[in-house]
């Protein structure tokens, strides 16, 4: 879910600046461990602890027949933890999808934003994502692949930079330096070399830009630009407003995904080419 820049459904040189991808290889069945699973964990684990230590008080000797249980099938805690997991991350997504629903605007096309497909595609994805995080890195090539394998869908980026600690900015230049790529028509070949870097910094982000045949000149006016920090202090608004905990997050035809796997989204689509 999210959205490109002349508007005719794709930027100039959008056949060169879209590299061919091979097929994923070994499909993840998870890409990031989140806060609220660790939360979850803490929570399961106290629990089981009051369990453990409250079990020889209990009548009947059913106590001690718990305590016997839970000492036996230490299994029994990963499914505590994923059946809360399941309902907080239930919970998140309806709470985004309501404030979605009520703020239509927020997801509307914005010809500032990097967008791939035909503009009056049926089915439309919005990417929230920050180069820096290890969510958006590990899904990135499997993404780029589900691109391919849907030219007839609208591939939106939304440049969501929220990793900066104090005086470390390296999100917020990243992001703004892939936007400046975008004016050039360079954004996918930036961002796939983005994604690709595990360790970034200014003179790596530098690097890539005039790999890939950036004017650094130009690049560098826009990315001080006043224009740019609107752009993405617009994103930020929009996300805040959405109420979005992390990156990266997906959104088909304006419903967020509950999950960060590309396989995920990609069933998403589908479901949404059926439902037309």
């Amino acid at each position: 879910m999210t959205d490109d820049t002349p508007r005719s459904g794709q930027e100039p040189g959008q056949t060169a600046d879209q590299p061919a991808v091979t097929p994923p290889a070994a499909a993840k069945s998870r890409f990031a461990l989140s806060g609220t699973v660790l939360g979850g964990a803490a929570v399961a684990m106290s629990a089981l602890a009051l369990a453990l230590s409250a079990a020889p008080y209990l009548s009947g000797g059913f106590g001690g027949k718990v305590r016997d249980y839970l000492i036996s099938n230490p299994q029994v805690l990963d499914e505590v933890l994923a059946a809360r997991e399941t309902m907080e991350s239930q919970s998140r997504v309806q709470t985004i999808n309501a404030a979605a629903a009520a703020n239509p605007a927020l997801l509307a096309a914005d010809p500032r934003d990097p967008a791939f497909g035909p503009a009056n595609a049926k089915v439309t994805v919005i990417e929230f994502f920050d180069f820096r995080c290890p969510g958006c890195k590990a899904v990135a090539h499997d993404y780029r692949t589900l691109m391919a394998a849907h030219p007839e869908v609208r591939f939106v980026f939304k440049d969501w930079p929220i990793l900066d600690r104090g005086d470390d900015v390296t999100s917020q230049y990243a992001a703004r330096a892939a936007l400046a790529a975008h004016q050039q028509g360079k954004y996918l070949a930036v961002y796939d070399a983005l994604m690709a870097e595990r360790a970034l910094d200014r003179a790596a982000i530098d690097r890539i830009l005039a790999d890939n045949g950036v004017d650094m000149a130009k690049a560098n006016a826009a990315i001080s630009a006043p224009e740019m920090t609107r752009h993405v202090t617009d994103i930020h608004t929009a996300a805040a407003t959405l109420g979005l905990q992390g990156t990266p997050t997906f959104f088909i035809n304006g419903v967020a995904s509950p999950g960060i796997d590309p396989r995920e989204v990609g069933a998403l689509i589908e479901a949404a080419k059926k439902k037309g």
